[in-house]
């Protein structure tokens, strides 16, 4: 994890550069607020609750995060996005 500004946990939104090796997960439990990401390379699965989701290069997300999601890195290569977490979680 890379914070994109390194005082942002103290603000409402926390932008951070995430690079996922190959079977990498991160999980998260439901809380307040709204997730949004976009993959840069490679491809992630994302659960949301029982929903699973696969986003590839190119490609956003955006969810409230009331629900348990994760992300899992299930390609060959590595997986890198941009993730903005309201308020930040990380």
């Amino acid at each position: 994890i890379v914070w994109l500004i390194p005082t942002s946990q103290k603000n409402a939104m926390g932008p951070i550069m995430f690079t996922l090796n190959p079977s990498m997960t991160y999980s998260d439990l439901p809380h307040e607020g709204e997730e949004f990401g976009y993959v840069i390379s490679g491809h992630i699965q994302l659960r949301l609750g029982d929903n699973v989701y696969m986003v590839k290069a190119g490609e956003s997300f955006y969810f409230s995060a009331n629900k348990k999601h994760s992300i899992a890195n299930t390609g060959a290569i590595r997986a890198k996005l941009i993730w903005v977490s309201t308020p930040p979680t990380f």
